[in-house]
């Protein structure tokens, strides 16, 4: 694993163990980032009307299409340090 790699682990482990839970907003962008640094670029039908959550995590994702894996695990550790500091 590189060392990129190692703190994008420990970012996930840390965001667990907030003291309190952030905004809606800050959680979308943390799942973006982690969906877009695990996997990739969103793909599959975008959820249907009534899941309002469903259809907020996958236009959050999508807002993150094309940037790469290593960009967007960067951006969930800094966010994460944000978070914990």
């Amino acid at each position: 694993m590189s060392e990129l790699d190692d703190a994008f682990a420990n970012a996930q482990n840390d965001v667990k163990k907030l003291p309190h839970k952030p905004d809606d907003a800050t959680l979308l962008k943390l799942y973006a980032y982690y969906k877009q640094g695990s996997v990739g670029d969103v793909h599959g039908d975008k959820p249907g009307f009534f899941d309002f959550v469903g259809a907020a995590k996958y236009e959050a994702w999508e807002k993150t299409k094309g940037m790469s894996q290593d960009e967007a695990k960067q951006h969930y550790i800094d966010l994460v340090n944000k978070l914990t500091a």
